[in-house]
């Protein structure tokens, strides 16, 4: 019996610019980190070696345009010998939900913050509409109020 992994693998080499797909989402959270990961996918590599990549809005595409550069590099050294990647090129579109659940406080990642700075940071957000963005914001606005109350000299 061969793993199911080896078969995938197989079946899409038959297909241009699939074969190095399972390679580059493998190697994509490792690659842009989990931040990246959680609001942009790889979705396809086309003949020219570009790969496009899925993002959860308008705005990651145009921050993630603009660090290119920098996203690029890291992600051909991990796939280095299993897929060839010479652009990417990023818009908005299906992000699957997995990528957006994997949740900061799981990880341990983030400052702990104080109640005081919590509900200042809720209050703050409360006016964005999309519901996970509104998190993301708070719990950024929540790390920013705590660190920075950290930060002041005692009188």
């Amino acid at each position: 019996m061969k793993p199911i992994g080896d078969v995938v693998r197989r079946e899409l080499q038959r297909f241009p610019g699939a074969a190095g797909m399972a390679a580059i989402v493998s190697a994509w959270p490792a690659a842009v980190g989990d931040g990246v990961a959680r609001n942009a996918w790889p979705a396809k590599l086309v003949r020219d070696g570009t790969l496009h990549v899925s993002t959860s809005s308008s705005a990651w595409a145009f921050e993630l345009t603009q660090l290119r550069g920098e996203v690029l590099p890291r992600l051909q050294q991990a796939v280095a010998g299993e897929a060839v990647v010479t652009g990417l090129r990023f818009a908005p579109g299906r992000v699957p939900a997995v990528a957006m659940k994997a949740p900061l406080e799981a990880s341990g990642a983030g400052p702990a913050t104080d109640p005081e700075a919590l509900a200042e940071a809720e209050r703050l957000a409360a006016g964005v509409g999309d519901e996970t963005l509104r998190n993301l914001i708070a719990r950024a606005a929540a790390a920013s109020l705590s660190r920075a109350r950290g930060d002041r000299p005692f009188c």
